[in-house]
């Protein structure tokens, strides 16, 4: 890969195509992941006679079971492996080339998705969880890029634009995927649907990632070190030295992983939700993650302005709050039109915590490269643990209870210890 030519922090056109991958991956983590992969895994994933009971490496389980196997191992796998790799690109300077390596390496999975059908169900879950594993490295190197392209004075800002073109390329290309159910002299069945789209996405996430990747600056140190692991160790080492440095970002990180449980639960399960406690349809469903789409574009921007009154932290307790808000109405909520409403908010509080998350933590980096990479490796590892655990919390209790009321009132605890430490008064940002 080509040497990036020379710029400057705050370009606009560096920063139009960080914002760019963005809208190139984003689409993995809508149409895969949240719609069309789990309608066509059920469709696909089921014994003999139409169960949903099935054997996977001469294992038996139900194929719920095995999807949540599935993603929970691929967000184990990129946790684990986040902070080694963020290191190794933080001592070559490989950073542009990890980013495009996982791009396409999750592109390509994404499209060989569609040769998923009935009979090779190991094949399937291979694609999956090497496309997620795709998806979620490469968004480690693409995070860490944001304190090196703009000053800190527009890490929200440029945050919140990177994740409203996420919600908006990601929402355009599912529409174009399910026309076919709104035209009538089309006829495609669900399963052929979803399978065109799963080639879409990875044209898509190719395509337009490429493009980004390629206009983002290099800092290639000319070092081969495929070879030389100590540098390597050496920095994940120095990167737990740097985070113990830096005061107030331990109380940050605790905070970011209680409330992320929180958020990051509520984002998987909200449509498992609709189906098992009001009995919606797929159509109804599809519409609900469109509304949390939809409405997060608005969120993102407008939590970033907000934070320039309230500050970042102070902005991140307002957010708390309102996810408390969510898991209460949650509990009481009856009808498919009170859901649609606590979807609405969903999607308004979903945008801004997570640019906000990311961003407020850009602010904690130290001013010079060092040990940049390396510490996103470890906010990457925290996020997707949180998920894991989250996840695990939600279901236990479901379990428990067999009531998953009672389980969105639990995530209420994460929140309230999310505002626990982000009140603990963190050193003012940069």
């Amino acid at each position: 890969m080509s040497q990036a030519k020379a710029f400057t922090k705050n370009s606009q056109a560096v920063i139009r195509s960080w914002c760019m991958y963005d809208w190139a991956n984003s689409v993995y983590s809508l149409i895969i992941t949240s719609t069309l992969f789990p309608v066509y895994f059920n469709m696909v994933a089921v014994n003999e006679q139409g169960g949903s009971l099935i054997e996977f490496a001469g294992i038996s389980m139900p194929n719920s079971a095995l999807f949540s196997y599935a993603v929970s191992f691929s967000f184990l796998l990129a946790g684990l492996m986040s902070p080694l790799l963020s290191a190794y690109a933080d001592v070559s300077g490989f950073r542009r080339r990890f980013l495009m390596f996982f791009c396409l390496m999750g592109s390509f999975c994404c499209a060989a998705m569609c040769f998923f059908v009935k009979g090779n169900l190991e094949y399937g879950m291979l694609m999956f969880v090497l496309a997620a594993f795709g998806f979620s490295s490469s968004i480690v190197f693409y995070n860490s890029f944001l304190p090196e392209i703009v000053s800190p004075d527009l890490y929200d800002k440029v945050s919140a634009r990177g994740f409203a073109m996420g919600y908006i390329g990601s929402v355009l290309l599912l529409i174009i995927i399910l026309l076919p159910l709104f035209v009538p002299v089309v006829k495609l069945e669900m399963g052929e649907i979803c399978r065109i789209g799963f080639v879409l996405t990875g044209l898509w996430w190719f395509g337009f990632g490429l493009k980004a990747v390629l206009g983002l600056p290099s800092s290639d140190k000319g070092r081969g070190l495929f070879f030389e692991l100590r540098p390597v160790w050496i920095r994940v080492a120095s990167g737990f030295q740097i985070s113990s440095q830096i005061p107030g970002l331990a109380r940050y990180l605790a905070g970011f992983f209680f409330m992320n449980m929180g958020v990051q639960t509520i984002m998987y399960l909200a449509a498992i939700f609709g189906e098992v406690e009001l009995k919606m349809s797929s159509e109804k469903l599809i519409a609900t993650i469109l509304i949390l789409q939809l409405v997060a574009i608005g969120g993102s921007i407008l939590f970033a302005r907000v934070s320039t009154g309230l500050q970042p932290i102070g902005t991140l307790i307002l957010a708390c709050f309102l996810w408390i808000g969510v898991c209460i109405a949650a509990y009481f909520v009856q009808t498919d039109n009170q859901f649609f409403a606590v979807a609405a908010l969903v999607g308004l509080v979903m945008g801004g915590s997570q640019s906000m998350l990311r961003s407020t933590f850009t602010h904690y980096l130290p001013k010079d490269e060092h040990g940049k990479s390396v510490l996103y490796g470890f906010y990457d590892l925290l996020e997707k643990f949180s998920i894991v655990f989250g996840t695990f919390a939600f279901g236990i209790t479901n379990q428990i209870t067999g009531n998953m009321r009672i389980s969105a009132l639990v995530l209420v605890i994460f929140f309230v210890l999310g505002i626990f430490f982000f009140r603990r008064k963190p050193v003012a940002l940069a």
